[in-house]
């Protein structure tokens, strides 16, 4: 089993593709990560299930 995993998403910003990688050890976590292209901040909101299925939630870090 791997212990990360990755997501690809559009920026909240300006909407260019980003890839998150993801840590599926922690069951719940929120950080910000700062987009590639416009290097605004991005609150990454992540739930890791039992299962292993991983949401992941984005917003503009001031929502």
């Amino acid at each position: 089993m791997s212990l990360t995993t990755s997501i690809n998403d559009l920026c909240p910003y300006c909407s260019a593709g980003q890839e998150f990688i993801i840590d599926v050890t922690m069951p719940d976590q929120e950080y910000i990560e700062d987009c590639e292209v416009c290097c605004q901040p991005i609150l990454c909101q992540i739930t890791v299930a039992d299962d292993g299925a991983v949401n992941l939630e984005i917003h503009r870090e001031n929502e």
